[in-house]
C-alpha cells in the first residue's frame, strides 16, 4: 500500500514523500539525485522491489525539489543531510526503525555524509554517487567556476536556451 506523507524539516519546510507500507516496522529510506525527485524511475522501482519483499520503503523529495517546499540550491549537501535526519526522526517517533538508507547519484553522497555524521543506520547503499565532485562541477559549469563564485558570490546555471535555470 502506498500513501503520501508530509514531514516538516528543521527549517519548517514540508518534505513530501511516498510510503510503501508493508506493515513492517523496518524501513528503508530512499534519496533521489541531483535535480531529480522521488518519482524518478530508480526510486519508484527500488521502493516497489522492497515492498514486494515485505520491506517498507519511503521515497521523498529533498527541500527545493519535486513537491517539497523550499528553494533549490546547487550543492546543499548539509541541508539535504538534515532533511534526511528529519525523515528518520519522524519515522522513529512512530515506531518505525530505519534499517537502511539508499541514495542514487547525489543522494548517494548524501547518505554517505549522513552516515559519517550520525552513525545510527546499520546499512548504507550508494548507487552511482559521485566520487569527484569538482570534476562534476567543471563538467556542468566550466573550469573557472570557482573564480566566478569568488568574484561575484554566485554563479548562474543556464538552460540551453540561455535562460537562467537556477543561481
Amino acid at each position: 500500500m502506498q500513501q503520501k506523507v508530509t514531514i516538516l524539516n528543521k527549517r519548517d519546510e514540508k518534505l513530501v514523500g511516498v510510503l510503501h507500507d508493508t506493515a513492517s516496522q523496518k524501513l528503508v529510506v530512499l534519496c533521489h539525485g541531483f535535480r531529480s525527485t522521488k518519482e524518478f524511475d530508480i526510486m519508484v522501482n527500488v521502493a516497489s522491489a522492497l515492498e514486494s519483499e515485505g520491506i517498507s520503503a519511503f521515497r521523498f523529495d529533498f527541500s527545493g525539489n519535486g513537491e517539497s517546499e523550499g528553494l533549490f540550491h546547487f550543492g546543499n549537501y548539509s541541508s539535504e543531510v538534515e532533511d534526511l535526519r528529519s525523515v528518520i526522526d519522524y519515522f522513529q517517533e512512530i515506531n518505525r526503525s530505519t534499517v537502511a538508507i539508499l541514495g542514487h547519484s547525489k543522494g548517494g553522497n548524501v547518505v554517505l555524509l549522513y552516515a559519517s555524521k550520525y552513525h545510527d543506520i546499520p546499512a548504507v547503499v550508494n548507487i552511482s554517487g559521485r566520487y569527484d565532485l569538482k570534476k562534476g562541477l567543471e563538467e556542468r559549469i566550466g573550469k573557472k567556476f570557482l573564480e566566478k563564485i569568488n568574484k561575484d558570490g554566485y554563479i548562474d546555471i543556464k538552460k540551453r536556451t540561455g535562460e537562467v535555470d537556477y543561481r
